[in-house]
């Protein structure tokens, strides 16, 4: 007996996940990558705490698929943010069972607990992500609180031993913890809780809002830009992205957005500090602006200009003085 199961590399998902294991059914942890959470270089660490449970792993890339399905129609709303949390697991549910036969799969699985959740995790909302799931079949087992429910067909079927289930309600993380330890986990082998995903938080959800209003063709490369640099919608209307630390300089250079120009200095200037991309179309005054700027968050001398090409501008400019005159405009 095989199952799926929708894995975040939180506790409650690692249990879960361990509670089948340990009854001899074989595991497949699928990681759904919708651009909002782990970034890739950490699905390592998401593939070990799989393995701790009992499971493999593998990921699956729904970025392209989530932004145009999910994120701007959800059919149940938003969260406090910018989150569709029903639509988005009853998204990830029907990715997973339209998964089952090609993995020679019989049901999925996830940690979910009822009621720690305010939006995706109540009763009713469970009922509207099996309904999006299509889920006919009452093929998506909740572990953790199992005996909350009436039975599965995994249970009812005997392919899982309802009796080995937990009943876990609440956000109390006492049960968890408590299990965590009989496993032998530590601390280091989870995820604390949080979420982790970028659309609950307050200041992404923002940058999301405010693109928007701007450009409605969102792709996966502009949200992997939304999670890079500071940005600055200038005043007629261009936006000005400028790296926060070398990471970021890497990162934006190596995964190149042809919405945007990178702003770059005459060679000979050996100009060192924050690289810095503004969008294709912006006008003369948002150009010298951004000039301006890009040469303030760099250590150009403050007393001379400089020249600086953007697409098919060539501007000759001195730096601001102070670049905390810009602050204020960042979309935080």
């Amino acid at each position: 007996m095989k199952a799926l199961a929708l894995f975040s590399g939180g506790l409650d998902s690692m249990i879960a996940i361990k509670l089948l294991t340990d009854q001899g059914i074989k595991v497949t942890a699928l990681h759904i990558d919708t651009g909002f959470g782990a970034e890739a270089e950490k699905f390592a660490t998401l593939e070990k705490r799989a393995n701790l449970a009992g499971a493999d792993f593998k990921v699956v890339d729904i970025r392209s698929a989530y932004l145009q399905d999910v994120l701007f129609n959800p059919k149940y709303g938003y969260g406090k943010q910018f989150n569709p949390c029903v639509d988005c697991h009853g998204y990830m549910f029907k990715v997973a069972l339209n998964m089952l036969e090609s993995e020679g799969a019989s049901f999925i699985v996830t940690g979910e607990v009822l009621g720690q959740r305010p939006m995706s995790q109540r009763r009713e909302a469970m009922k509207q992500v099996r309904n999006l799931a299509d889920d006919e079949d009452e093929l998506i087992l909740r572990p953790m609180c199992a005996k909350l429910f009436e039975p599965t067909k995994p249970e009812r079927e005997g392919w899982v031993d309802r009796q080995k289930l937990l009943d876990i309600s609440g956000r109390d993380r006492k049960p968890q913890l408590a299990l965590a330890a009989k496993f032998g986990w530590g601390e280091s082998d989870f995820a604390t809780p949080g979420g982790g995903c970028l659309l609950t938080i307050e200041s992404f959800a923002v940058k999301i809002k405010e693109y928007l209003k701007f450009d409605d063709n969102m792709r996966d490369i502009d949200v992997a830009w939304l999670k890079l640099g500071r940005h600055l919608r200038l005043k007629n209307g261009a936006k000005l992205i400028i790296g926060r630390d070398e990471s970021d300089n890497n990162a934006l250079l190596a995964n190149p957005n042809d919405k945007f120009h990178a702003i770059n200095f005459d060679p000979k200037d050996e100009i060192v500090g924050a690289k810095s991309f503004l969008s294709v179309g912006a006008d003369n005054e948002d150009a010298n602006f951004a000039a301006r700027l890009a040469l303030a968050y760099t250590r150009a001398a403050k007393d001379r200009e400089f020249s600086v090409n953007i697409g098919d501008k060539n501007l000759v400019v001195k730096p601001f003085d102070d670049k905390i005159i810009a602050q204020g405009f960042f979309v935080k």
